[in-house]
């Protein structure tokens, strides 16, 4: 070992201290690029924010595509392997729903303003962030896919398109970035934990569906809650003809 080259001690020193760096540079690239657009900022701008030199941040970053790769795996592609893992698990699917809603959410509640930008920076990503982005997007409706296919199956959800019903599902849960107020009165577990619940009641099966009744997924289930449904109908139009 060279007299120049660091000991192992002040190796684990400095290692901690730059990742301590690299986070901070992280969290004020985020916050710039939320301000100004991914385009409008320059690491000049990220270096200024940091009060150090442009040559200085050479150092723990070589681009601004670097950052933003970061945001995006963060931000997409680390919950579409989340979502393959819940998807592949040996469980029924209302608690396989019940995980992945309190994974996105809770995400969405925690990371609002990093999704957001995420969301707004779509045009502006370059050609393979963009192509990983939108593979990790059709991974996480994959995921989500295949549990309401389950649960369909199983007769635990109602028999709904499968592709619409997981949309309607991941659309709920990335809107929580849009509305949740990390100074309110619900933390964002408390969120994930009601949106995971909010998510069941949607495609849970009719409450009153016997045992013995036929599995949803095949034609004389479905005949049968339609029925239900037209009598709910009915009575609702008879009801109102008679004045009540």
């Amino acid at each position: 070992m060279s007299p120049l080259d660091p000991t192992p001690a002040e190796a684990s020193v400095r290692r901690p201290r730059r990742e301590l760096v690299e986070a901070q540079i992280y969290e004020k690239a985020t916050r710039l690029f939320a301000e100004r657009g991914f385009a409008g900022t320059s690491l000049q701008d990220i270096a200024d924010a940091m009060g150090m030199t442009r040559p200085s941040l050479y150092y723990y970053v070589k681009n601004k595509d670097e950052l933003l790769a970061r945001l995006v795996t963060e931000i997409t592609e680390a919950p579409a392997a989340s979502t393959e893992e819940i998807a592949d698990r040996d469980a029924d699917a209302p608690t396989k729903l019940r995980d992945l809603v309190r994974l996105i959410a809770g995400q969405q509640a925690r990371h609002a303003a990093r999704f957001q930008l995420v969301i707004r920076s779509e045009s502006e990503l370059p050609d393979d962030l963009a192509v990983a982005h939108e593979a990790a997007k059709r991974r996480v409706l994959d995921g989500f896919s295949r549990i309401v296919d389950q649960g369909v199956r199983s007769g635990e959800f109602r028999p709904r398109p499968v592709r619409t019903t997981a949309l309607a599902l991941i659309g709920m849960c990335n809107w929580v970035a849009w509305w949740f107020n990390p100074a309110g009165p619900q933390t964002p577990e408390e969120v994930a934990e009601q949106m995971a619940e909010m998510a069941f009641a949607l495609v849970a099966q009719a409450p009153d569906r016997t045992p013995d009744a036929p599995r949803p997924d095949d034609p004389a289930a479905a005949l049968r809650l339609l029925r239900q449904d037209l009598d709910y109908l009915e009575s609702v139009i008879t009801k109102g003809s008679d004045g009540h």
